[in-house]
């Protein structure tokens, strides 16, 4: 039997007096790859915030795990094993890769700290070699594999992505896939929130739609890529 990760029950948010998110279900199960896809301005970054505690959820339930997280603050969700690769990357600029890595870490348990950096470098080699550069002067992709690396060092069993194709050239965005597939086969559950939705779709289990803050569509990731809607859409007819 599918073990359920997070659930979503009719969950609003609000940003001051203008509601972002309109009684939002949904769920993900544990090992999934779940996608959210939308256009600009749906509510996609939005819906990842309030799992993260922030805006709060108006209305509705937000559980991990078993656990009600709904009134949590943020930093008590990350230590729940939920871990964030926000959109733009936001990496330190002026750390070193390594430094970064470890920033990624302070959560995680301090006697696999090695472990996991050895693990994050085998995902990532460019990391390796770049590890004593500065991060404000590696590429875009570079950065992007760094902030997904840097969000693995906390050891989540919960992997928040948030748009991480966005500006990248498509070659770093076949890698960057390539490397969700590879976390999904080693066990790991994520959340993809992405604008590309034809490479989230092929990719995913399962997806959602939304749309001004309104899930209007679920079904599997192939079900959804068949779907003249959403084709028409979201994947150019």
């Amino acid at each position: 039997m599918e073990k359920t990760m997070l659930t979503f029950e009719k969950v609003s948010a609000h940003y001051g007096k203008i509601q972002a998110l309109h009684d939002v279900s949904l769920h993900i199960n544990q090992g999934e790859i779940v996608t959210l896809i939308g256009a600009n301005g749906a509510g996609k970054t939005t819906l990842l915030g309030t799992l993260c505690g922030d805006p709060r959820a108006s209305s509705g339930r937000v559980v991990f795990d078993g656990k009600d997280i709904t009134d949590w603050q943020t930093a008590k969700i990350m230590c729940e094993a939920v871990a964030i690769v926000p959109e733009g990357r936001r990496v330190f600029s002026r750390m070193t890769v390594e430094e970064n890595l470890a920033m990624g870490g302070f959560f995680a348990e301090r006697d696999r700290f090695q472990e996991r950096i050895k693990w994050v470098y085998e995902l990532f080699p460019r990391l390796h070699e770049r590890r004593i550069q500065r991060a404000g002067t590696m590429s875009g992709g570079e950065q992007q594999m760094l902030a997904i690396g840097r969000a693995l060092m906390s050891q989540p069993r919960l992997l928040l992505l948030d748009e991480p194709s966005l500006g990248l050239a498509p070659i770093i965005i076949q890698q960057i896939f390539d490397t969700i597939e590879q976390l999904r086969e080693q066990g790991m559950t994520i959340f993809l929130v992405e604008q590309n939705a034809n490479q989230a779709l092929k990719l995913a289990d399962r997806g959602y739609v939304l749309e001004n803050g309104h899930v209007v569509l679920s079904d599997t990731g192939d079900a959804l890529l068949a779907n003249e809607a959403v084709r028409s859409a979201y994947l150019g007819g």
